[in-house]
């Protein structure tokens, strides 16, 4: 066994070379300042779609990155060949942090959080006022999901041919949440289009909704060019049949806003949303909060918000809907 001096910075010391012959590993990554920004318009099998100065580039993520995914919606930093021609993939080296996260969970014991979409600042809920009936627990989860995520919440009933929206509407009315309803024939003649487009101009909208409620055909009735498959419900479950399977944004005419389909849903799980923080969707009720125990649910003797709501200043019906919201994780959708 070979010894060596005090000295380490002897000549006859021995290095031991590098068997793959290729520069020893660093921690020092680029920069990448000459990166081209481009927005994630759809992700499928590990490849996703970037807008790139007015081109569809396909896209890979970088191994730099790591396990941080990018998702539809995001504004990322590309590098590689943008010419968007065809077999050509370019690199995600970046993805710049987000304005907004929607996130929901497989159902309510499920701790692993799936990203829906990022950076959009409304939600459209849309619902079938029949075939298949509204399920307004799912319609609740929705709603606290948007406003824990800080996105505006609009409900968009469809089939209104079928089945009025007077009763669903009712319920909904404390909370103060703008709607559409629309029917058949103004799908057909493109009136419920310029409906739902005056309430999505100059925002990007993520649309969900339970299997086979219209959501697909309303998003091909407002971009007309992209035309996506849309399937039928069920005659014996009456639920639908999952025709959209991954998420795609697309611009609306005019570059007016943007409308991000999302595949259906058939459960909306609350697990990664920590209930205190929907108190905050409630500006009237807010304030009420202040004398509440420390931890108060707003739901138990002792809450504040009750004598708050006596004395005036605000709408009972706002606590009622509050309340209702806060309980959606202690019940099923179906419910």
């Amino acid at each position: 066994m070979r010894r060596y001096g005090k000295n380490p910075d002897e000549d006859d010391i021995r290095v031991r070379p590098n068997r793959k012959g290729n520069r020893p590993r660093t921690n020092i990554r680029p920069k990448h300042e000459d990166a081209a920004e481009g927005l994630v318009l759809t992700v499928d099998r590990g490849r996703l779609t970037c807008l790139i100065d007015g081109r569809a580039v396909t896209a890979m993520k970088a191994r730099e990155l790591g396990r941080k995914s990018a998702v539809v919606g995001d504004r990322v930093a590309v590098v590689g060949d943008l010419s968007g021609a065809k077999d050509t993939l370019a690199r995600i080296v970046r993805v710049e942090p987000r304005t907004s996260t929607l996130r929901r969970t497989a159902d309510d014991d499920d701790p692993f959080e799936r990203v829906v979409v990022a950076n959009a600042d409304q939600l459209a809920i849309v619902t079938a006022l029949a075939d298949p009936e509204p399920r307004p627990r799912l319609i609740d989860r929705c709603l606290v999901a948007a406003y824990d995520a800080g996105l505006d919440p609009l409900l968009v009933l469809t089939k209104s041919d079928l089945a009025s929206a007077d009763g669903l509407l009712e319920s909904y009315g404390a909370l103060g949440v703008p709607y559409v309803v629309t029917n058949r024939d103004e799908l057909t003649d493109g009136r419920a289009a310029e409906q739902v487009r005056e309430m999505l101009k100059g925002r990007m909208t993520a649309f969900v909704g339970h299997s086979g409620v219209g959501k697909t055909t309303l998003v091909n009735a407002l971009v007309p060019e992209r035309r996506r498959a849309t399937g039928h419900v069920n005659a014996v479950t009456g639920r639908g049949r999952h025709t959209t399977t991954s998420a795609l944004a697309l611009p609306l005419p005019g570059d007016s806003g943007w409308v991000i389909d999302t595949p259906g849903v058939r459960s909306f799980g609350l697990a990664h949303i920590d209930p205190s923080r929907v108190i905050h969707a409630f500006p009237d009720l807010e304030p009420g909060t202040v004398g509440c125990p420390r931890a108060c649910s707003h739901d138990e003797p002792d809450c504040a918000l009750d004598a708050w709501v006596t004395d005036g200043h605000a709408d009972p019906a706002r606590l009622y809907s509050l309340r209702r919201l806060l309980a959606t994780r202690e019940r099923r959708e179906g419910d």
